[in-house]
């Protein structure tokens, strides 16, 4: 009697197979939940570790410890590579150790990366201006100026701005610097303190115009601000404006009898003031003893020059004739002889103004006095 074949069935297998997927499936989530929880706890550690790295930095690059907070730094970016504030970080302390190539390698490739970062912009332009690179320094500047600030932005475009101005001033760039001083004044706003500042740099520049209504809005701000006084009082000066400047000087003065400068130039207001034979409303007797006073004093003038030229030999032989008239009797005869006797004072002072001995105040007064009249 013939067996029958034996039946190969596969039904066992069918029912295993779908156990092993799902054992093998929980053990591949299992796997990499594993792994994903091990790789969250070292990048933890590896981030608190520059954390703790950066904050040291921090406390030493406040404390100007330039070396220990470029090694914290340093420190800090094995465990975070890619982190830009450290990277800046870095090279700051890197600046403060006048490592200035290192420190530039770091803020190029930070600036490429965020050409807006204002402070990169701005270390930079230091860098820059240290390099005596002039043009790459404005460039930066003004990038800086104009670029993106987290923290209080108005006021950092401002320092900006502000260390611009200075530089250019330092460099002799008064024009380029009158024109950022312009742009700056429209954000100065009601603050005394900035309007006198501001106003002294244009000063410097010699916009004696801008630099007074500064020192004017300062002194509506705080009428007592002596700084503001003061430079009033020298604005007004610059621009022959002399009553205007006795009267800011006056109070510079007696809020600070130590202000020397301003003291010096008030002495020579006066001397303006009370020398001038041709101001308003002056008597004419008064008229007459200040032209005197005035024509004995570019006498006195001549004679410092030892060794006169000929220009100034002329104005000797000019002065010697016209003298015995320089009277009051001879001036009340002939009032004429005011006119006279002053211009020859007037060349007197501007010919020996720079080719004889150092002029008096009283020669500084008469020298001013005949640019005075000589402009209006």
């Amino acid at each position: 009697m013939a067996t029958e074949p034996r039946r190969l069935t596969i039904s066992p297998y069918l029912k295993r197979e779908p156990v092993t997927l799902a054992v093998l499936t929980l053990l591949v989530v299992v796997f990499f939940l594993a792994v994903t929880g091990l790789s969250r706890i070292y990048y933890a550690q590896q981030s608190s570790l520059a954390e703790r790295w950066a904050s040291r930095g921090v406390d030493d690059l406040n404390a100007y410890r330039y070396t220990a907070a470029g090694v914290d730094f340093r420190t800090a970016l094995l465990y975070d590579r890619d982190n830009g504030a450290y990277q800046l970080s870095l090279a700051e302390a890197l600046l403060g150790l006048k490592r200035f190539d290192e420190a530039h390698a770091y803020l190029v490739n930070l600036w490429e990366r965020e050409p807006d970062n204002g402070l990169v912009s701005l270390e930079l332009a230091r860098i820059a201006v240290h390099d005596k690179q002039t043009h790459q320094a404005l460039r930066f500047y003004h990038n800086a100026i104009y670029a993106t600030w987290r923290n209080n932005p108005d006021e950092a475009r401002r320092q900006a701005r502000l260390e611009l101005i200075r530089y250019l001033l330092r460099i002799g760039a008064n024009t380029q610097a009158e024109a950022e001083l312009i742009d700056l004044a429209a954000t100065v706003g009601d603050h005394a303190a900035r309007q006198t500042e501001l106003g002294q740099m244009f000063l410097q520049v010699g916009d004696d115009q801008r630099a007074l209504t500064s020192f004017r809005l300062s002194l509506r701000l705080n009428r007592h601000g002596q700084p503001a006084m003061a430079g009033a009082g020298e604005a007004a000066f610059a621009m022959g404006m002399y009553p205007m400047a006795q009267r800011y000087l006056q109070q510079a003065v007696a809020a600070s009898p130590s202000d020397a400068a301003s003291a010096e130039r008030l002495k020579l207001t006066n001397f303006v003031l009370t020398w001038d034979p041709f101001r308003q409303t002056i008597p004419e007797l008064d008229r007459n003893r200040i032209a005197i006073q005035a024509f004995n004093t570019a006498g006195a003038r001549l004679k410092t020059c030892t060794t006169p030229s000929a220009s100034v030999q002329a104005l000797q032989q000019s002065w010697s004739s016209l003298n015995p008239r320089i009277n009051m009797r001879g001036l009340r005869v002939n009032p004429d002889l005011v006119n006279t006797a002053m211009n020859l004072v007037f060349q007197i002072e501007r010919q020996t103004q720079n080719t004889c001995a150092a002029p008096s105040d009283a020669d500084q007064a008469l020298l001013l006095i005949a640019n005075l009249h000589e402009e209006s």
